[in-house]
């Protein structure tokens, strides 16, 4: 007869008892779950209502033959998509929507970090300047619209008045359809201009003050620490506006819609859309394939830069 010692493996596996499983949902965890389903489920239901089904029918409604107001429609497919591309107006409209792009992004980043770097100076009245410099973003764009256009009009505007006094004529900012992007654009400049320097002085201001001081001991002069170190720490904050402002710029319409009412020369993807619903021609299945077009553009603009462009941010 063998006898098993006491210490063998087969002895301690006898000894140890299995652990038990616990039950899948526990008390605590239970609890926590209804608490998340109860603060997030109103969320996602409004976002479900008010932005995922609203995009889904308009999606459906592109493929519409749709007079707005009208209770008929007749199914077309893709033939307003067809229509869009295949237009006099389509790279017109494009070509607006690029250049507007374009310039307003690049013009209040660069212009906004500028003014960030003047914001930062440890001068008196800095506070004061921050508050009057940021202010233009919180107004209303249709109020901060008709103030620009009583300066720019070229019969009674301000602008008008102060070139006359010199004996010059007031270009026509309105009628000319390339003056009338150059004013808007000016104007959107101006107005968000002030956000992006807001928030290239956080960025500023959170820069590690040590590797200023090594650099500034090393000999590196004021331009020199700008470009090799701030710039890169600040590819972070540069990324974050690059996608916000891009995509408030595909968005701005106000400004537009104040301005140049009928899109004389700035006709952008959304303002297009805009005319084609609710201006003269009412055709309300063309718009929304105008619109499903512009958040193509916004998609893909959005995926290239999170899948290309954030490589470049260094995150310190």
């Amino acid at each position: 007869m063998t006898r098993q010692l006491t210490g063998s493996p087969a002895a301690t596996a006898q000894a140890v008892p299995a652990p038990q499983r616990r039950g899948r949902w526990s008390g605590r965890t239970r609890r926590d779950f209804f608490v998340f389903l109860a603060l997030a489920l109103p969320n996602l239901a409004l976002i479900a209502v008010f932005t995922y089904l609203p995009l889904i029918n308009n999606m459906y409604y592109s493929t519409l033959d749709w007079t707005l107001g009208s209770t008929s429609a007749t199914v077309v497919g893709f033939d307003n998509y067809v229509n869009f591309f295949t237009s006099s107006d389509a790279p017109q409209v494009l070509g607006t929507t690029l250049i507007f792009t374009v310039v307003t992004v690049g013009g209040s980043m660069v212009l906004g970090l500028l003014v960030a770097l003047a914001l930062n100076a440890k001068v008196r009245g800095t506070t004061f300047a921050r508050s009057a410099v940021f202010a233009p973003y919180v107004l209303s764009g249709v109020g901060v619209g008709l103030v620009w256009l009583f300066i720019f009009d070229p019969g009674y505007g301000v602008l008008s008045w102060l070139l006359r006094g010199i004996g010059q004529q007031s270009p026509q900012w309105i009628n000319d359809p390339q003056l009338s992007l150059v004013m808007v654009i000016i104007v959107y400049v101006w107005k968000n201009l002030g956000y992006c320097a807001v928030v290239y002085l956080a960025g500023l201001q959170s820069l590690p003050k040590d590797v200023m001081e090594a650099a500034s001991l090393d000999g590196a002069n004021g331009f020199r620490r700008f470009m090799s170190i701030s710039v890169p720490l600040l590819s972070p904050t540069t990324f974050f506006l690059l996608i916000t402002t891009m995509i408030s710029s595909l968005q701005a319409f106000d400004l537009i819609r104040i301005m140049t009412p009928l899109g004389n020369g700035t006709s952008t993807l959304i303002y297009e859309a805009y005319l084609q619903a609710f201006g003269a021609y009412n055709r309300a299945g063309y718009s929304a394939a105008i619109s499903v077009v512009l958040f193509a553009i916004l998609l893909i603009i959005t995926v290239l830069q999170l899948r290309f462009v954030e490589r470049k941010v260094h995150y310190s």
